[in-house]
């Protein structure tokens, strides 16, 4: 990477990147502490994570403007591990969380994002706005009446703020107006020191106090490899969208080892692993933050607040915070799915509805996204699989037939491949023409296998055209219609 580029991810945006790392980080907080909360760990172990992540994906990350911190996504994978064997466990299945990572970038598996298809994206943003708001409610349930009054006004704030302005990110204007509101009025309303205790110092390396052995590698590997993967999902999903909400490229490779490099330090500075953030990166963008200052800064502002600030950010209320996740939920939703669904293939339309229900059913993003994947490689195999057909020719002197195959040859299409021929035609020779068509797997190889053996089992000579270089190369290595003792395996002796 040139100094340019350095430059320009940096510092080409300093002043929306900071006011938008700011109000990242005041949402950040709530989140951190409830995220805590889910593994049965002390808030501050989400906020270390918080900060420490922040900062590192920043440095070390491959998408500038994406926020990364603890989520919810891998503290639920935590939970028994806490349970069962308490904090140190969970400590040392983060920083094996994090070289899985790192190997998963150096091997180049952030290229796999190729094959999530749009369908499957749209689920997962689709779903995750549904889960934004879903987490909302508790705050809505069961609350003052002047809970809603608040919340409404500072969805007003941040959707009307920036008519007037956009020089102050209005989702920051909302969370200042409301707290003063809040204390001027002395009003009895939750607030952000009512999630847990905060914090009062920054975090400190430490090794985690269990025994280095084979028995507690095998205890933490199982969480260790469902938050690599999950996290994982989860980030380069996230990437995405913002590489497509800012029209820019990222390094999903580069983005693998930086999530690494900040679990496996997150480790040893007491802190959970984590992710990239969809809401809160979508609550970055939207404040005007585009390059890695935004991010960093959110995390430096967050540990800022709680250990020097912390009695202000105490009395922030939640409705402010509320409001903001809310206009997350709304804007991260796509609303044009909805029509969508009468213009698009109903299979598109499957695969998206299937993700969004599996990951709202089961909470699970990794889940929601190997489901919809699944489907879109069925469905894509299944319209493959149709493209194919074969035609035949007899010869004028009736005793050869030449049979023209066009199309894809894999495990799909092998039914409909061998149906196509007629193997009790008395015929002296059958000519097979596969110029037209590709042969593409060791079924596709095996179909063509056993139409020639029972051809030869009839008598029949079988010559085989217009092999493509790759099909020829597969054919050779896999094929056994030319070894010994073939013809004699159809026939079962």
């Amino acid at each position: 990477m040139n100094f340019e580029t350095l430059r320009r991810e940096w510092f080409g945006n300093v002043r929306a990147d900071l006011l938008a790392g700011l109000v990242v980080a005041l949402a950040l907080i709530p989140e951190a502490i409830a995220f805590s909360v889910i593994a049965g760990v002390d808030p501050k172990v989400g906020l270390y994570a918080s900060f420490t992540i922040a900062v590192l994906t920043a440095v070390f990350g491959g998408r500038p403007g994406m926020i990364s911190a603890a989520t919810a996504a891998t503290a639920v994978l935590m939970i028994t591990l806490v349970r069962d064997h308490g904090l140190q466990y969970l400590l040392a299945a983060t920083v094996l969380a994090g070289l899985l990572q790192v190997a998963a970038g150096l091997l180049r598996l952030g290229d796999a994002m190729q094959f999530v298809s749009r369908s499957v994206m749209t689920g997962f943003v689709n779903a995750l706005a549904i889960l934004i708001f879903m987490a909302q409610i508790p705050e809505l349930v069961g609350v003052p009446s002047l809970t809603y009054a608040m919340v409404a006004l500072g969805l007003a704030i941040i959707y009307l703020f920036p008519r007037i302005t956009t020089a102050i990110p209005s989702p920051l204007v909302a969370i200042v107006v409301l707290t003063a509101i809040s204390l001027g009025f002395g009003m009895d309303l939750r607030v952000v020191g009512d999630m847990g205790e905060l914090p009062s110092t920054l975090p400190v390396f430490l090794l985690s106090d269990i025994p280095l052995n084979l028995d507690t590698l095998l205890v933490i590997l199982p969480y260790s490899a469902a938050v690599a993967v999950v996290g994982l999902l989860e980030s380069l999903m996230t990437a995405q969208i913002v590489d497509d909400l800012t029209d820019t490229p990222s390094d999903k490779n580069r983005e693998c080892v930086g999530q690494g490099i900040a679990n496996t330090v997150t480790g040893f500075f007491g802190g959970m692993a984590g992710c990239a953030m969809i809401g809160q990166s979508v609550i970055n963008i939207k404040s005007g933050g585009r390059g890695r200052l935004s991010c960093a800064f959110a995390g430096v502002a967050l540990m800022f607040m709680i250990v020097v600030l912390g009695d202000w950010v105490r009395v922030i209320p939640m409705a402010a915070l509320v409001a903001i996740m809310i206009m997350v939920s709304i804007g991260t939703f796509s609303w044009g799915s909805l029509k969508d669904l009468t213009l698009h293939p109903k299979r598109s339309s499957l695969v998206m509805l299937a993700t969004v229900v599996t990951v709202v059913w089961t909470h699970n993003l990794a889940i929601g996204v190997v489901i919809g994947v699944m489907l879109s490689g069925v469905f894509f195999a299944s319209k493959v699989a149709q493209i194919f057909r074969v035609t035949s020719e007899l010869s004028a002197d009736g005793r050869t037939r030449t049979y023209r195959v066009e199309g894809q040859v894999f495990f799909a299409s092998t039914g409909r491949f061998a149906s196509a021929f007629d193997f009790k035609e008395a015929l002296d020779r059958v000519v097979i023409d596969v110029g037209p068509a590709h042969i593409w797997d060791l079924s596709g190889v095996g179909a063509l296998d056993r139409v020639i053996l029972k051809f030869r089992r009839e008598g029949a000579k079988v010559t085989v055209l217009g092999l493509n270089e790759a099909s020829a190369t597969i054919v050779d290595k896999l094929a056994v219609h030319d070894k010994p003792g073939a013809l004699d395996r159809l026939m079962g002796h």
